[in-house]
Formats: C-alpha cells, sequence, structure tokens
C-alpha cells in the first residue's frame, strides 16, 4: 500500500510511520519541522522527507491512505488536495484501528498510569515469549520503536490517550480503538486547553466505556472515585474486574508483594505502582497468562521511562526524575519517595510546564500536592507563560495554590541553589517535569553531588 503521513515528524506519527515501513508498507510523508529523535529515525529506516514543507504534489490518486498528525492545520494544502481526490483520510488512531480491528485489542485508559501498565505488560509478554503487537505514547528503553505492526500477533496492546485525533477529528484517540479488553486506571482532571469543565472531562472515559466491544473485559481500579463509579455503572454490560492496591512491605531495594498468600521480590515501590501492577496482571489474565507468571516476570521490572527512572545511587544519595506534572501524579510520585526512604531528607523540584499547569483556573487543585516532600520548590518560566498565551503568573499566587512551605523560582539557577542548600548526609531528590527546567541535565546534577558525596564534602 501507498500511505502518505502529513506532519510525519510528530513523536507518535513518526514511530506509526516507521512500523508501516517495516511491515513493507511505501511510506511516505512530509512536514514543516522536524526535531530529533524523529529526524534520525526517519532517516534510519529510509523516509525522512527530503525537504521540509508541504506540497499538494506530494498527493496523488494512487495514494491508498492519507494519515493526518496533530501538528497540521485545517487548511494544510496537502490535506485540501486529498480532500479533493477523495482519498481516505484517517488520523493516528484510527489507522492503529484499521491495522488492528481483526485483533484483540487491549486498551489502557486513564489519566495517569496508562504508560507504567503497558509497559508492565510489554515486559511480561517479552518475558514469556508471547507475540504481540503494541502502541506506547512514550519512548521506554530497549525499543527502538514503540509501534509495532504484524500480520502474525493476535493481540494489540495500545496506551489510550485520551487527547484528540487530529485536527478534524476532534475525539479522544482512545474513544477510536474499540477495546475487547479495556483498563481505567485513574481520572484526574487534564487537558484544561480542551476539556473546559471536569464533568466533561469524567465524559469522555463515560464514552469510552461505552466503546467497549460486546462480551468485552473492563478493568477498573476501586480505589480511585470515579472509576469506580463508571466500573459499577458499566459491570453488566461487561465481564467487570476490579483491582486495588495490594498487601506489600517496603524493602531497601524495593518491595515485597504478597499475592494469595504467595511473596513476590519486586524492584519498583510505591503504592501506585503496585496499584499499576494488580491492573496489569489482570489485563494479562485475561489473555491467558497466569498470575504466578505474569509476577514472577516482573521481579526485574524497573519501571516505565522517565517514571520514576533512578539517575544516581550511591550509600547517602539518590536522585529521580519523573514525568509527573498533574496534581495526582506529584502527589502520588512524592508519596511514593517518602514512603520508601522515611529517613532520608526528600527534595522534591517540580517544573510547571503544560498548558494546565500553568492555567490560572487549574493551579488551586494544586494545593498539598507535594507535602510528603521534605523541601518543596516549584519552578516556572514566565515566558513560556506568555508563549502559551496565558494569563500572567505571580510567584505570590503560585505559592498560595501550592501551599507556604513550598520555594517558587522563576529562574534555573535558584533551582540548582535550593538543589545545593538543602543537600544533606542522606538525601533523596527528586525532579519532576515533562520539560528539564529550562536547561538542567539530571545526569550532570546526579554525579556532581555524586562526586561531591565521594570528597566526603558535608553538605
Amino acid at each position: 500500500m501507498n500511505i502518505h503521513f502529513i506532519a510525519i515528524g510528530g513523536s507518535a506519527m513518526h514511530n506509526l510511520a516507521i512500523a508501516l515501513s517495516r511491515k513493507g508498507e511505501n511510506v511516505t510523508g512530509s512536514d514543516d519541522e522536524i526535531f530529533e529523535p524523529s529526524r534520525t529515525r526517519l532517516e534510519k529506516q529510509g523516509i525522512l522527507p527530503q525537504t521540509l514543507g508541504w506540497n499538494e504534489n506530494h498527493i496523488h490518486s494512487k495514494i491508498d491512505a492519507v494519515i493526518l498528525g496533530m501538528h497540521a492545520r485545517e487548511d494544510n494544502p496537502e490535506l485540501l488536495k486529498a480532500k479533493e481526490l477523495g482519498l481516505k483520510i484517517y488520523s493516528y488512531p484510527e489507522y492503529l484501528y484499521e491495522q488492528s480491528k481483526d485483533k484483540i485489542r487491549v486498551v489502557i485508559g486513564g489519566s495517569h498510569g496508562k504508560t507504567t501498565i503497558t509497559s508492565m505488560i510489554l515486559h511480561a509478554v517479552s518475558k514469556l515469549k508471547i507475540d504481540v503487537d503494541y502502541m506506547v505514547g512514550a519512548q521506554l528503553d530497549g525499543y527502538d520503536c514503540m509501534v509495532k505492526l504484524t500480520d502474525e500477533a493476535k493481540i494489540m496492546i495500545l496506551e489510550g490517550d485520551e487527547y484528540l485525533s487530529s485536527p478534524i477529528d476532534r475525539r479522544p484517540k482512545f474513544h477510536l480503538y474499540k477495546p475487547n479488553i479495556a483498563l481505567l486506571s485513574g481520572i484526574a482532571w487534564d487537558h484544561i486547553n480542551v476539556f473546559p469543565s471536569y464533568e466533561n472531562y469524567i465524559e469522555q472515559f463515560d464514552v469510552f466505556c461505552q466503546k467497549i466491544e460486546k462480551d468485552g473485559s473492563l478493568i477498573y481500579n476501586t480505589e480511585d472515585f470515579e472509576v469506580n463509579k463508571l466500573g459499577e455503572k458499566y459491570a453488566s454490560d461487561t465481564s467487570a474486574i476490579p483491582y486495588s492496591t495490594p498487601t506489600y512491605t517496603n524493602v531497601e531495594n524495593g518491595t515485597i508483594l504478597e499475592v494469595n498468600a504467595t511473596k513476590y521480590s519486586l524492584k519498583i515501590f510505591g503504592a501506585h505502582n503496585l496499584q499499576n501492577l494488580m491492573g496489569a496482571m489482570n489485563i494479562c489474565k485475561e489473555i491467558g497468562i497466569t498470575e504466578s507468571d505474569f509476577l514472577n516476570s516482573m521481579s526485574d521490572f524497573t519501571g516505565a521511562g522517565k517514571r520514576l527512572q533512578k539517575i544516581v545511587e550511591t550509600e547517602h544519595f539518590v536522585m529521580f526524575k519523573d514525568f509527573a506534572h498533574s496534581p495526582s501524579k506529584l502527589k502520588a510520585t512524592t508519596k511514593a519517595v517518602k514512603e520508601q526512604f522515611p529517613d532520608r531528607n526528600v527534595i522534591a523540584c517540580m517544573e510547571l510546564h503544560t498548558f494546565s499547569s500553568l492555567n490560572k483556573n487549574f493551579l488551586p487543585l494544586y494545593e498539598n500536592a507535594m507535602e510528603k516532600a521534605d523541601k518543596a520548590l516549584v519552578y516556572f518560566n514566565p515566558e513560556v507563560v506568555k508563549h502559551k498565551k496565558l494569563d500572567v503568573l505571580s510567584t505570590d499566587f503560585v505559592k498560595e495554590c501550592f501551599g507556604k512551605d513550598v520555594t517558587i523560582s522563576q529562574k534555573t539557577d535558584e533551582v540548582l541553589n535550593f538543589i545545593h542548600d538543602n543537600l544533606s548526609n542522606k538525601t533523596v531528590l527528586l525532579m519532576m517535569s515533562s520539560g528539564n527546567f529550562d536547561g538542567i541535565n539530571y545526569e550532570d546534577l546526579g554525579e556532581e553531588i555524586k562526586l561531591k558525596n565521594n570528597n566526603s564534602i558535608h553538605f
């Protein structure tokens, strides 16, 4: 098939393009900007556009499918030409459904935990040598492409994002996958730029449940109020399978998990991670993996990329980076770290970087989100606020939203000074952001603090 991508350079789009090329399809694409790592990956696969920019001459009658990315605009000349020629135009999730409509589709949904649960399932099926296709929204260690599409695999694992499908399709992506097996991990208002009210956001997950195929399964977290309501609501329409946080004990290098009177040693920690593990376990049971096989396969799982990812560890210092940016993620992550290291000085730094987190109407939801940290700092760049065309934020307002014990900063150097000023002989440093605090190299910072430790410099 001849498949053309409009906006091929996107983080999701380039993975799908590579997967289809590897499957043997003839893939072309265009974009007006392509950044790393998309550029190098597309070039390696031999499908990097020769020139940047849009050109309606790329579109012709022999194209079997056009896949439209979110980066393109509704007046894109290639899109207009495709419509004029009557070509089949798909959004990213629509085409994933097209490729998996004859498979068992497993869709992991929720405001948080999606990537972790998906990566747990992929870790298990890989160790147990079970062939599956997949799509993951984040880059995981050990994978050179986060989409896999084959004719042979009978199962498709899909991370179910609630964000919009394309510029001309305003439906959330996870509404298009029609799962045979669905999971909901938790619901906490996000994407305020798209879903202006809490009620409107909740509605998207209700619609997701309505899309579950007949005789399908809904695996749901009973400890989340909104998810539990949906689980109970759709229990008569699906095979409803509840899950919750299991019994566990924190140990120095992870967790001892107890399930059905059997103990399992794990490298991950934190109640939210173990809750996610139970969700993943129930999905795996639905696709034929036994409980014991799944839990034994998870003994060496260390986490999903950028989710409590350990940067440096010495006898007296541990540093993590985490993607946490919403209030619920922030609270769960800081709580997990303090619970795992109760006798250590936990320094938590968070960057307001997303549209929602920088929105005046959303910020009050962060109240006490970092209360488990011993020292907490929130950073934001006023230029980013201006770029997103949001109301100007004052440090006093942000401090009022988070709580009086949280330090607010607008300069990268102040973040670094805060960290160094609060280091002690037993410290855990947690850096939480979908960015990098405008220039902090986490690995370099970790090595710098580690060197101080090795040189026996007292903090």
